[in-house]
């Protein structure tokens, strides 16, 4: 049987919750202002599980009875530990409704699309798995972004990149098209995976970070497009107009092979040759 929600206890653990969490721990920007709570404010923590500032605060004062999928919201934004999930719900009334953890298979590239990025010498090319997660790239890919070796594999995500990373950030030349195509992109994969708790993290963690990604990802637009071209500034060889394709892996995996290449001939073409030959030979 359910116990009776217990409202001001509920709000106690949340304020107590978000009281030590340090924002940088959660991808958060830091501000120069003083903080008057130490922790994380009640905005952040809203923006995090994706609700309004105005149902959180109800919810910390008592005044409102949470969901379901707004307890599952809060747990993955406030990095609850299953004990901590199974509390919460037993505070809030819906215990036989807690969701008990279930692991997603990692994502693994398959051998087929790493074979392809070995081929690929002279362009670069990216594995995408779900949530536009980078699974695997090239050496091209490697010189013409980032090195994505020298990050966590938890940050290696092509729509974070966009939004929080200089070199990427600043080296589209029509940043605000590519990355609004990315957030509507974005919004495809949320709805093939609504329950996706590391989409859920991410959603809140750019929500947090970027106006932009905020309006737009409120607009609900979504984006399949599979090819396109891409403007860029490299720092090394200047401006590069590449044709951008993207292949669905047949298997249903959801793995894409996104491949950038330049009219022969073109001064793209001849720029992305010196680039690749300067990264010849390394892994």
């Amino acid at each position: 049987m359910t116990p009776a929600p217990a409202p001001r206890e509920l709000g106690a653990f949340l304020k107590a919750r978000r009281a030590q969490l340090a924002p940088q721990d959660l991808g958060l920007p830091e501000t120069d202002s003083q903080r008057r709570v130490a922790g994380l404010r009640r905005q952040e923590v809203a923006q995090l599980a994706a609700i309004s500032v105005d149902y959180y605060t109800r919810l910390e004062q008592g005044r409102v009875r949470a969901s379901a999928s707004v307890l599952t919201t809060l747990a993955r934004a406030l990095r609850l530990d299953d004990d901590q999930q199974k509390y919460l719900y037993e505070l809030a009334g819906r215990a036989d409704e807690w969701p008990r953890r279930r692991r997603r298979p990692a994502q693994r590239v398959r051998p087929t699309m790493r074979r392809l990025l070995d081929q690929l010498t002279g362009a670069p090319a990216i594995v995408l798995g779900s949530r536009m997660d980078i699974l695997a790239w090239n050496v091209a890919a490697a010189a013409l972004f980032t090195d994505f070796s020298l990050m966590p594999s938890g940050r290696r995500n092509y729509v974070r990149l966009l939004f929080t990373d200089p070199i990427v950030r600043d080296m589209h030349r029509e940043w605000r098209h590519d990355a609004r195509d990315a957030v509507a992109a974005l919004r495809m994969e949320a709805a093939a995976d609504p329950d996706d708790p590391e989409l859920t993290q991410l959603v809140g963690e750019l929500s947090v970070r970027d106006a932009d990604f905020r309006t737009w990802w409120a607009e609900h637009r979504v984006n399949s497009d599979s090819y396109g071209t891409k403007h860029y500034r490299h720092r090394l060889v200047g401006d590069l107009t590449l044709d951008c394709d993207i292949w669905s892996s047949p298997d249903g995996s959801g793995q894409r092979l996104m491949v950038l290449t330049a009219e022969p001939g073109s001064p793209s073409h001849d720029a992305l040759r010196v680039l690749t030959s300067w990264t010849a030979g390394q892994r």
